[in-house]
C-alpha cells in the first residue's frame, strides 16, 4: 500500500532552532505528542535509541529519521516534519549535517518500513527535495509532497 506523506504528517514545523541533535529530536517528538501520536515517553526512546545506537537514523544528506521500535507510547501511527534553521551534526560520518528531522511513530514493523519507503521515494527525488528545503510554511511543504504523490 503506498503512503501518502502529506496526508500521513501531522505536524510541520518550518526554520526551527535546535542547539544539538537531542534537541532536534525532540522537536520531532513534541509534534508526535501534540498530534496525539505518542507519549512523551516515545521521545525518550527515541533518543535513547541514538544513544545506544548510534546515529543509524541519518538516513541520507541532510535526513534524520527519528523513530523507535513500536511500543505502548505510540497510540497511533504519525509523522512530523522539522526543518531546522541552523543544521546539526548527529555524528553521521557521511550524512552530516542534519537539516531535517522527520519523526515516525509506527504501530508495527510493516507500517515502518513503508513509510520508509515513502521518505525514499520523495527525498530521493532532487527537484523536490529542493523545493521541500525551501520551504517556508508548513502549507508549502504539504502542497509539494501532495504534487509529488501524484
Amino acid at each position: 500500500m503506498a503512503i501518502n506523506l502529506a496526508e500521513e504528517l501531522s505536524s510541520i514545523t518550518i526554520k526551527a532552532a535546535a542547539a544539538d541533535w537531542r534537541e532536534a529530536i525532540r522537536l520531532a517528538g513534541n509534534g508526535l505528542v501534540e498530534a496525539g501520536s505518542t507519549t512523551g515517553e516515545y521521545t525518550d526512546q527515541m533518543i535513547s535509541a541514538v544513544e545506544e545506537h548510534g546515529p543509524y537514523i541519518v538516513i541520507a544528506p541532510g535526513i534524520a529519521l527519528a523513530h523507535a521500535r513500536p511500543s505502548e507510547a505510540v497510540l497511533k501511527g504519525g509523522l512530523s516534519w522539522v526543518s531546522l534553521d541552523a543544521p546539526v551534526s548527529f555524528g553521521h560520518s557521511k550524512n552530516d549535517p542534519v537539516t531535517l528531522v522527520i519523526g515516525l511513530a509506527a504501530v508495527d514493523h510493516t507500517a515502518h518500513i513503508d513509510v520508509l519507503k515513502a521518505v525514499a521515494g520523495v527525498l530521493s527525488n532532487k527537484e523536490a527535495r529542493a523545493e521541500l528545503e525551501a520551504a517556508e510554511t508548513a502549507d508549502e511543504v504539504r502542497s509539494i509532497l501532495k504534487r509529488i504523490n501524484n
